[in-house]
Order: structure tokens, then sequence, then C-alpha cells
């Protein structure tokens, strides 16, 4: 049984269809309009690629965006390892436990029903582990209006 701590699940209703939404979290330069992340013009996601970018968010430049996707199923399920919060200048954090993030879609009458869930915080070294999880979770707020506010959008 997971704790309320280990783990952090956010849905939204967007107002899009599933292929519209889909395009949002798997083409890397739509994802990034929106989350906050300048790649190179070349990256890609797909399953087992490692993913880095810039973060382009206000006093979080010097961070780098690093994944390592794990699944994706088209219009259905992306998924990625990350080192959540991992914000500190100069520190490394490779050999910390990673978290998991999945992000599934649903089609629904009025659109697309998008949940983020996040986990594996317990595994997070204790010293870092509960602000970590503040982080995030303030995080993925933002991100869901962030996408519903893309998605809404005209392409």
């Amino acid at each position: 049984m997971t704790s309320s701590t280990d783990r952090i699940e956010r849905s939204v209703l967007l107002k899009a269809a599933v292929p519209r939404v889909w395009h949002a979290l798997s083409d890397a330069a739509s994802f990034g309009n929106w989350f906050g992340v300048k790649f190179d013009s070349d990256v890609a996601f797909a399953p087992g690629l490692r993913v880095q970018g810039h973060v382009t968010y206000p006093g979080y430049e010097h961070v780098i965006f690093d994944v390592q996707i794990e699944q994706m199923a088209p219009q259905r399920l992306l998924s990625w390892r990350w080192h959540p919060a991992a914000v500190e200048p100069g520190r490394d954090y490779s050999d910390e436990p990673s978290t998991l993030v999945v992000f599934e879609l649903k089609p629904v009458a009025d659109g697309t029903l998008l949940t983020v869930v996040e986990s594996g915080f317990d595994q997070i070294p204790p010293q870092r582990r509960l602000e970590a999880f503040r982080m995030n979770s303030g995080g993925w707020d933002e991100q869901m209006r962030n996408i519903a506010s893309h998605v809404g959008n005209p392409a």
C-alpha cells in the first residue's frame, strides 16, 4: 500500500480531443511550450530514450529537465522517470532513486480526461523527501493549468 506522501495525483478535464492532447504530451516541441522546457530541435520522445532540455521558468533556468522515457502507448499513456525537485545548482542527483510520472488520457464526452500520477517519493532520501513532494505537488497544479491553456488554444 502506498502512503499519502508517496504519490501525487492530478486530473484535469481538457476541452480538446485526445489526438490534440496526445500531441501536446508526446511531441517534444509542443510539450516544451506548455511545460516550460527548451529542447534542441532534434529531440524526440520515444521509449528507452533519455531526454534533456533547459527549464525556462524564471528562477529555474539553471535546471536541466532530464527524463528517461519509459512507455508510450499512442493517445493513451506516456511515462517517464526523473529525479524530483532536482533544482540545487551543482548537485548530482544521479545516485538517488527516481520517481515515475505517468500521464493517462481518457476520451470523455467533453474532451479528454488527463490524469498524471507521480509516485515513488517514499524512496527519496529523507532530507529531501518532503520538500520534493511539496515542490512537485505545486508544480503539477501549475502544469495542469498550463496544458489546459495550451490545448485550449488553436494549434
